[in-house]
């Protein structure tokens, strides 16, 4: 997973509604929702800014780095025995 988007949590923090943030930013529901639940492939630096300036938060309230093992257990791979 790599990149965990918690945009999420800062609505929550900051008791504000997705409707409300994509007003106050000028960015469609639709694609703040595609960030949300992190299926975003990519966002430019004006759109975490204008985010982070509505929201008051750093970059990294919004965007965590948890490296693989971490996002979703691996799990153990079966072999075949041969007779």
């Amino acid at each position: 997973m790599g990149i965990v988007v918690n945009l999420d949590v800062m609505l929550a923090r900051r008791k504000m509604k997705l409707t409300d943030l994509s007003a106050a930013v000028d960015i469609s529901i639709a694609n703040l929702s595609i960030l949300k639940t992190g299926r975003a492939r990519a966002i430019r630096f004006s759109t975490l800014e204008s985010l982070c300036r509505e929201l008051d938060c750093q970059p990294g309230d919004i965007l965590e780095y948890q490296p693989e093992e971490e996002a979703e257990p691996k799990r153990p791979q079966l072999r075949a025995v041969r007779r």
